[in-house]
């Protein structure tokens, strides 16, 4: 079984796991920027803001990598990272397109640890977090490496922001994701890091499925079909069925396409019980490092033993043209959290999803 051993992250919401999902559980509204100072790195093709909020992460955890690294050996562990914006904010600044190569993250995280394994830049969109654990699945799997770095990091710049703008689909208020007068969605910026291997105790990934609409160059399927498919074929390797999943962290970004569409597909597979949210309200939508942040949120969900869900924060008027489905209220405690599920539906109709379970 491959799992999840040890995690660091941040975000706008704190400089740790412990801050942000505290931060969450009590609903805490910040700016969307991480406000932290952030470590310098000296090899200036490596000295990008991405890399930056990446390292910032690894020296949480460098103790545990240095301990996994002398476990596997430098060559039999693989780097994979999640981004989408990678040197965009140093481009703009110089012009120097060598800044803008998406294989920079890994190529900085394996150069940083002193790593001969495999590394791959993952980006396919909001679905590149969930993707790059499903890279770092099969190498294990195959036998190419025995463990895994799987990372995502994203950073605010003005590209993706005017692009975004250029849709409709940017807000300057919160999103409000399945509200009747939701505005669109807000941009962030977030990293994480994961240490991904067979042995140890951990959270155990139990299943992805992955899907592409072949529908539209920027709109998902509205009917959210192959997202229903990623979604059971997710719960299929994981040997599950819709009434084992205790919660789900939706892509969510209140948008009116991805809020039809992934309230459909929902609605399709769990109906209207299982506990569902979006955390980005509160995080802000992290592009590339997206799904990366939430799967972070679903592993302190699934290790603090507190069984609080963390809330949907919207203003409390659904969007009736969606079918209803069952939105986390504030402080909702249950009896016990063994089996959740992230969503991650990108840009363009890239879909993917994975179970997570004690």
């Amino acid at each position: 079984m491959i799992k999840i051993t040890k995690v660091a992250a941040i975000c706008n919401l704190g400089n740790n796991l412990d801050e942000i999902f505290h931060n969450i559980l009590s609903a805490k509204l910040t700016e969307f920027k991480i406000s932290s100072p952030l470590p310098q790195i000296n090899d200036e093709k490596f000295n990008l803001r991405c890399n930056q909020l990446l390292l910032h992460c690894i020296n949480q955890i460098k103790p545990d990598i240095n301990n996994f690294i002398k476990r596997y050996t430098p060559k039999k562990i693989a780097t994979v990272i999640a981004t989408t914006n990678t040197g965009i904010d140093k481009f703009e600044e110089t012009g120097n397109k060598e800044f803008l190569k998406m294989s920079n993250p890994a190529e900085f995280v394996r150069n940083y640890l002193g790593l001969d394994g495999a590394a791959y830049g993952i980006s396919t969109a909001c679905s590149s977090g969930i993707k790059a654990f499903s890279t770092a699945k099969r190498l294990i799997e195959s036998g190419i490496c025995d463990a895994a770095i799987v990372g995502g990091t994203d950073e605010l710049s003005r590209f993706p922001l005017a692009g975004f703008k250029s849709l409709e689909v940017l807000s300057e208020k919160r999103s409000n994701p399945f509200s009747k007068n939701r505005c669109g969605m807000n941009i962030s910026e977030s990293a994480a890091i994961f240490l991904v291997e067979k042995e140890g105790d951990g959270i155990n990934i139990l299943g992805i499925g992955e899907t592409s609409d072949a529908y539209h160059s920027a709109t998902p399927n509205p009917e959210g079909t192959q997202a229903v498919r990623a979604i059971t074929l997710a719960l299929s390797e994981a040997n599950l069925a819709p009434d084992d999943i205790d919660y789900i962290n939706l892509h969510g970004t209140g948008t009116i396409t991805n809020d039809l569409m992934e309230g459909n597909a929902i609605s399709k597979v769990f109906g209207n019980k299982t506990p569902v949210s979006s955390t980005k309200p509160l995080t802000g939508h992290c592009l590339g490092a997206a799904a990366s942040i939430e799967v972070a949120i679903c592993y302190t969900l699934l290790t603090n033993n507190q069984n609080i869900l963390p809330p949907h924060i919207y203003d409390g008027e659904y969007d009736t043209a969606i079918p209803k489905i069952n939105l986390v209220l504030p402080n909702i405690k249950v009896e016990e959290i063994k089996y959740v599920m992230c969503n991650a539906f990108g840009f363009g109709g890239t879909n993917a999803v994975m179970v997570m379970g004690k």
